[in-house]
């Protein structure tokens, strides 16, 4: 009966297939080490932003009772939000948040701000004018919009993504709150992309609000 043994190649070949194993292991944590670098080299001061789609091409009729649009805003950087005059909830934080925000922009020409009504039969131009004077709205830099009420709702949930819905009168509270729509501050590019969602009410997101607005504005068109 032969004795058993193994043959003299295989330890060469145990020990060149473990040696390849490491040397394969070694060059992926090297590449994904390297990948990751060239990633946070691209992404860079861009971090926080996104793209959640185009602003789609509308026209309003701002409080001076001129129309104004989409074209109107191309090459600026411009922050958006809804709400109404006689609004109990959000409305008024937003509506300070963005006079903040003109004042800390002040000396940014390219950007502009946007604040739409999803109450226009009651938020008229004469309306919108003065509570626009009301909290110091520069009528060169900060918009005032109204129109026709189902094209403002659907331009919000069709076109920024946000709730804009009427409270039927039978259920409205003693607040007088008469829409929900979307609290959030929303940041577009020069191109007219939607680059940003902020909470109102988030002290964070308004300093990440106000650095974004910056990297946009050094972004080439």
């Amino acid at each position: 009966m032969k004795n058993s043994t193994i043959p003299y190649y295989l330890p060469k070949i145990f020990i060149i297939l473990l040696l390849a194993l490491v040397g394969m292991t070694f060059w992926i944590w090297v590449k994904n080490k390297s990948n990751n670098a060239l990633f946070q080299n691209k992404v860079g001061t861009l971090e926080g932003l996104g793209q959640y789609g185009q602003v789609p091409n509308f026209s309003l009729i701002e409080r001076s009772g001129q129309t104004l649009g989409l074209a109107d805003l191309k090459g600026k950087v411009w922050i958006m939000d809804f709400m109404y005059t006689h609004c109990p909830d959000s409305c008024p934080l937003q509506t300070a948040k963005m006079a903040e925000l003109q004042k800390n922009l002040s000396g940014e020409e390219d950007v502009r701000l946007v604040s739409i009504t999803v109450d226009p039969e009651r938020d008229t131009p004469e309306v919108l004018s003065q509570y626009a004077q009301s909290h110091g709205a520069d009528p060169q830099r900060w918009f005032f919009l109204t129109g026709e009420k189902e094209y403002i709702h659907r331009l919000a949930q069709e076109g920024f993504h946000l709730s804009a819905v009427e409270i039927p009168h039978e259920k409205r509270d003693a607040r007088g709150a008469s829409h929900i729509h979307g609290s959030q501050l929303v940041l577009v590019d020069r191109q007219g992309q939607i680059r940003g969602y902020y909470s109102s009410d988030d002290p964070d997101a308004m300093g990440r609000l106000l650095q974004d607005v910056k990297t946009l504005l050094r972004e080439k068109v």
